[in-house]
């Protein structure tokens, strides 16, 4: 059979093999499969691989932390409530040292008025002394306390705040119950009553103020800024 009968030669027109100009024709892709990658080796001077580089697993990336609460680095202005507050606690304070060193003054007075008043033969004056000096020795330990307490509470601490409400509020209670005459009180000057009563009047004043909502929000702000470690 001559060329002519049996079709075109596939061979035909094509250069020989190892001629010059001479490809291997391309294989199919289910012949051939893509060529493997060795997996890199880390650490490596590019870095590490791109997303969907061969040797790394494809995969979501993890999703960034939910940041935290920002505080600004300067602390809320004191509101006007807790100035006042404050303040009213440190101006009953200094009427309380005043009616100390008043008190302290006349002690030989104050030693026979307590005895009279208790009215009974059996306690003399001398125990009648101890116990005012044993009570004055006390009151000035508190007194530190309640200085303590008040600047605490000005730093913004806020069980200070509370101390001085739950204190407050018991002067408040224990002053009325003198004025009204039932506490069994020893009764004293004028001018130590008139300093009982503007204290009273300046606690009360005290235990509203920072018991309003500005205080408490801003105690409540100064303490979410101490538990983030900013102060």
């Amino acid at each position: 059979m001559t060329s002519g009968q049996g079709g075109p030669d596939p061979q035909q027109g094509r250069p020989p093999q190892g001629h010059p100009g001479w490809q291997a024709p391309p294989g199919q892709g289910w012949q051939n499969p893509p060529p493997q990658y060795p997996p890199p080796q880390y650490p490596s001077p590019q870095g590490p691989p791109p997303q969907g580089w061969p040797g790394q697993p494809h995969g979501y990336t993890p999703a960034p932390s939910a940041p935290g609460p920002q505080f600004p680095p300067e602390a809320p202005e004191r509101p006007t409530t807790v100035r006042v507050g404050i303040g009213a606690f440190l101006a009953t304070f200094i009427l309380g040292l005043v009616a100390s060193v008043v008190q302290l003054s006349d002690v030989d007075g104050l030693v026979a008025q307590a005895a009279a008043a208790v009215d009974d033969p059996t306690i003399s004056e001398d125990v009648v002394r101890t116990g005012i000096v044993v009570g004055a020795v006390l009151g000035l330990l508190l007194t530190a306390l309640q200085a303590l307490f008040i600047w605490l509470a000005w730093k913004g601490r806020n069980w200070a705040r509370v101390v001085l409400l739950v204190l407050g509020g018991l002067s408040v209670l224990l002053g009325l119950s003198a004025l009204s005459g039932t506490g069994g009180g020893i009764a004293g000057s004028g001018f130590l009553d008139s300093l009982s009563v503007f204290s009273l009047l300046i606690t009360l004043v005290g235990v509203v103020a920072l018991a309003l909502r500005p205080s408490s929000e801003w105690y409540r702000a100064m303490t979410a800024r101490r538990q983030a470690g900013l102060r």
